[in-house]
């Protein structure tokens, strides 16, 4: 079984971490551009195997670990230290890197001058057509508006429920006064009820606005788990 380990770096680690490596052996296998097209930064992934390793680890359970060291956040005029003079066999990709996204990669050992390809339009990967831009920005706008609501309506819906809260707990307490002739006990009983279900209450609204603003999957996940909880309490109480 294959197994992938990524690890963040800055680009000021790149190289130690890449040397690092090269002591223990790993063979480099690849490297990737991608464009980030929320903000247009740009990540760099490296991708090693430990041969060695990987062999021993392949005899003892049958598994065995891809590493991949991750750049984050590049802007396109930043510059980004080769590894060829670690790895030769990565001249093709930081050529790529140049050419098609347009990253300035530094001090490559075979360095094609921009002409490792033969492209209609400069650096391909970088840019987007207008039509595509506008369809991503009304997206996002639209996602935007959608989470506002979504956060109004929650919020709404909470307050909605304190002030029934609120209320109930005011009634409870009129209601005690006009019927003193009950016992003390029983009226102060009856108070305590009603005050332990308006808070009850206004925390369940609160604990449905945060999950109105959850990401949908984990929203799920968390009301799973309260269900579940409650489940387990009526158990015990019913026991």
């Amino acid at each position: 079984m294959q197994k992938a380990i990524y690890t963040t770096v800055g680009i000021d680690e790149l190289l130690s971490h890449v040397q690092a490596l090269k002591g223990v052996g790993a063979r480099f296998v690849q490297m990737h551009a991608e464009r980030n097209v929320d903000d247009g930064s740009y990540r760099l992934v490296y991708t090693f195997i430990n041969v060695r390793a990987a062999q021993e680890h392949i005899a003892q359970d049958g598994s065995y670990a891809i590493e991949s060291l991750v750049v984050e956040g590049i802007d396109q005029y930043q510059e980004i230290p080769s590894i060829s003079s670690y790895y030769p066999a990565v001249f093709p990709f930081e050529n790529e890197a140049h050419d098609l996204f347009g990253l300035a990669v530094t001090d490559m050992q075979i360095d094609f001058k921009g002409f490792f390809y033969q492209v209609s339009t400069a650096e391909p990967m970088s840019v987007i057509t207008p039509e595509v831009k506008a369809a991503r920005e009304k997206a996002m706008k639209v996602r935007a508006a959608a989470e506002a609501k979504a956060r109004k309506a929650a919020a709404e819906k909470a307050a909605a429920a304190a002030a029934a809260a609120g209320e109930g707990v005011a009634g409870a307490g009129d209601a005690a006064s006009v019927a003193a002739v009950q016992p003390a006990a029983a009226a102060g009983s009856d108070a305590q009820h009603d005050e332990a279900a308006a808070k009850a209450a206004l925390k369940a609204a609160e604990m449905e606005a945060k999950l109105a603003a959850m990401d949908p999957e984990k929203a799920a996940k968390v009301r799973a788990a309260l269900a579940a909880k409650a489940a387990r309490d009526k158990q015990k109480k019913e026991a």
